[in-house]
């Protein structure tokens, strides 16, 4: 039987999961496909993944990791698990096949939105997993604790939830299929926290999480410079989609003044 103080934690990251289909929302407001729309949602989506990468899961890993190694070690762990990050990433994107472009058509590369959509969809579940774990092991020990990452991390999703869905809408035009795949991807926070709950609590600690965090920075960094901001550009409309990549970054630091 659950007792209480679980029972809440899970709660807290079920309701940081599902804030994921807020951002989806979006797709209920763009009626056809409009190219800066998605120019400039696709060039957000690589700023949010550059600055959570960078600004939030690297650092929490080397904070994680140097509490645990000590500071030189524990920066050149992070360093070696966001390499491993990017090498996994790299690994995956070498065996998903890649549609040809056929100039002859007007076609462009990166044409595919629909694979687009889907690598951004396992990102965001990878990147939601550990911070499944993270919000139930804050709100197991700390209820209040939990509470404050819990809204944190909801911030974060919001935007998380716009990565997802429009290059899954416009690529199938079916807004259904757009918010199945970012409820997927926002299942992945309680995913973790069960899984925290079930199997994780005894391995639990801060070089395991620093490790998990790192590659997956790795692997989001990965997927915004290979897939998001040269998709963002082959619409014409490079400036928007570089504005829209700054606006990306800027966007996910000022959440935390807010919470």
């Amino acid at each position: 039987m659950l007792e209480e103080q679980s029972l809440l934690a899970l709660l807290l990251a079920f309701i940081a999961g599902m804030t994921t289909l807020l951002g989806a929302l979006i797709i209920f407001f763009t009626k056809s496909k409009n190219e800066k729309i998605l120019s400039s949602s696709l060039g957000f989506a690589a700023g949010v993944m550059l600055s959570v990468s960078f600004l939030d899961l690297w650092t929490q890993s080397q904070e994680s990791l140097t509490q645990y190694l000590g500071e030189r070690w524990g920066i050149v762990f992070s360093v070696l698990f966001l390499l491993l990050g990017i090498i996994f990433a790299f690994g995956i994107d070498h065996f998903v096949p890649h549609d040809k472009s056929e100039f002859n058509q007007n076609d462009k590369p990166h044409q595919d939105l629909y694979r687009v959509g889907f690598v951004s969809m396992l990102a965001v579940m990878l990147h939601n997993l550990p911070e499944g774990i993270a919000t139930f092991t804050a709100g197991y020990e700390d209820l209040a604790l939990g509470v404050s990452i819990a809204l944190a991390i909801s911030m974060h999703n919001i935007p998380e939830g716009i990565i997802v869905a429009m290059p899954i809408y416009y690529a199938t035009g079916k807004k259904k299929k757009a918010l199945k795949y970012t409820f997927i991807s926002g299942m992945a926070e309680p995913l973790g926290a069960l899984l925290a709950f079930l199997a994780l609590r005894p391995f639990i600690n801060s070089f395991n999480l620093g490790a998990i965090f790192a590659m997956v920075a790795g692997i989001m960094i990965y997927i915004a410079i290979e897939e998001l901001i040269p998709s963002s550009r082959q619409y014409g409309h490079p400036r928007l989609s570089l504005f829209a990549t700054f606006a990306g970054i800027i966007i996910m630091p000022l959440s935390h003044i807010i919470f």
